[in-house]
């Protein structure tokens, strides 16, 4: 759950706030009580090698690409004309 705080807070306790966002806080900065924006930690990439990846899905059964086909059809419509 995001931490208030406020514009003063964020220019005074900057390094504290940087911190916080490195052990994965967040925060909703506020100014004159209102909330004006949110600081979150930036989601880390993890890379997988190729090797790994294809290891996971080696024993994942084939795809029937008709089927597949069929069943996307099913679900989504093709139709181009608005709904509206």
């Amino acid at each position: 759950m995001a931490r208030d705080i406020t514009q003063r807070q964020l220019r005074n306790d900057s390094g504290e706030i940087m911190r916080g966002l490195d052990k994965g806080e967040s925060f909703v900065v506020t100014r004159n009580g209102v909330p004006v924006g949110e600081l979150t930690p930036l989601r880390r990439h993890r890379f997988v090698r190729a090797e790994a990846a294809l290891a996971m899905f080696r024993g994942a059964p084939s795809v029937d690409l008709a089927q597949l086909r069929d069943d996307l059809d099913h679900v989504a419509s093709q139709d181009p004309s608005p709904r509206a």
